[in-house]
């Protein structure tokens, strides 16, 4: 992607954010990712090609740094026991449910074996809300919804991603999947993650109070966002989990002391022009690259694979509610319906297909393009959805 690429989608992306100002009935990155599919037409922008590497270094950091900061961690710590559940064993169980799915509904199509269902399983599994978080806290009465949605979002990520490596990396090598191993590595990986981002978000608010000066109060999140995210994937451990517990040990910080407001207000006027311009230029090429991979001779299968992710979600929101007392009363089908529509597809499941077309090449390119396919149904079907469904939910009953 060369430089005036950039400069003329972000320049869409202005009028696309600057249009719709509600962001309900058509969301944003729906439009954005529309526009992308229709730009993949015109020659100017056949060029263009999006990596694993594009979103992993460039893109996830500081979007996952973004929504950690700007998460309250008391309302973290309130949800904290549904938050995990749905993010580590609900994970579990719908990548394994989506896999056995995936598995029996292709076969009238095209020959896969479970394991390649469930790679594909571990790239449907993480959720990216990023259209839905704000229309859930404008919505009467969802917010405490928004704050689950988005904090089981953030820690899927990571979750997902080594649940994601394990099993790619068994198809690739051809090894037998060994259940210790995984929980080991699985445990290992997301804890070392969760320490290096807590000591580096520990480093930066102790070192913010070394310079008054905005611009260098800046410069340290950057660092923050960045840095933590590289140096646990440098040692081998999720970067992912780094960058979103540095954003919340700041998160904290704000929490615990007013006299940082000053340096939120800072990092407020920073992200919140960054965080716009990342999505725009990420859904936009997200959209011009979808043509690559999509074939029609698989959109039957595609939706019906769609369908399945939206049923199991729904099982495993249902499941994860029966494990408290409290939450059995808290969750009714409308809330869990709303969870379940709120479960969306985005960046992080397309950084892991790329990651295994990286991996594996055109080896398994029917793994890529159902894949691909659903990801963009769930994204646009499930964005468009989740207004009126809310709507519906809070209408007062007579």
């Amino acid at each position: 992607m060369q430089s005036f690429h950039v400069i003329l989608l972000l320049f869409i992306g202005y009028i696309v954010f600057t249009i719709d100002k509600k962001k309900e009935a058509f969301p944003v990155p729906v439009v954005l990712v529309l526009l992308g599919v229709c730009l993949s037409f015109i020659p100017f922008f056949q060029s263009i090609e999006l990596t694993k590497d594009m979103i992993f270094d460039w893109f996830l950091p500081a979007l996952l740094f973004i929504s950690a900061y700007h998460f309250p961690f008391s309302q973290f710590k309130k949800r904290i026991l549904m938050i995990l559940s749905l993010s580590t064993a609900g994970l579990l169980v719908m990548a394994l449910l989506l896999a056995a799915s995936i598995y029996l509904l292709a076969q009238p199509f095209v020959a896969l074996s479970f394991l390649q269902a469930l790679v594909m399983a571990s790239i449907l599994t993480p959720s990216d809300p990023v259209t839905v978080i704000s229309i859930l806290k404008q919505s009467s009465g969802e917010a405490d919804l928004a704050y689950i949605v988005e904090g089981e979002s953030m820690v899927n990520d990571g979750t997902s991603i080594v649940l994601f490596t394990v099993v790619a990396g068994v198809l690739a090598t051809g090894e037998s999947f060994r259940l210790l191993s995984f929980f080991s590595e699985f445990f290992i990986v997301s804890v070392a993650g969760v320490l290096i981002g807590a000591l580096f978000g520990w480093m930066v608010t102790k070192a913010v109070h070394l310079t008054h000066h905005r611009q260098y109060q800046i410069m340290l999140s950057i660092i923050l966002a960045y840095g933590s995210f590289y140096c646990a994937e440098h040692l081998g451990v999720s970067g992912v989990l780094a960058s979103v517990t540095a954003g919340l040990m700041l998160s904290r910080t704000f929490e615990k002391s007013e006299k940082e407001e000053h340096f939120r207000q800072s990092l407020d006027g920073f992200w919140d022009a960054v965080e716009p311009s990342i999505l725009a230029l990420l859904f936009l090429v997200i959209g011009i690259v979808a043509t690559k991979y999509l074939s029609f001779e698989d959109s039957g299968l595609i939706v019906l694979i769609f369908v399945a992710t939206l049923l199991i979600r729904y099982l495993v929101v249902a499941w994860t509610s029966l494990m408290k007392r409290s939450w059995r009363h808290q969750m009714t089908r409308q809330k869990k319906a709303v969870l379940t529509m709120a479960g969306i597809k985005g960046a992080m499941s397309v950084a892991l297909l790329l990651s295994l077309e990286a991996d594996l090449g055109g080896e398994h390119h029917h793994i890529i393009s159902l894949t691909f396919g659903t990801i963009l149904v769930s994204l646009c079907l499930q964005s468009i959805l989740i207004y009126p469904l809310t709507k519906r939910i809070n209408k007062p009953r007579r």
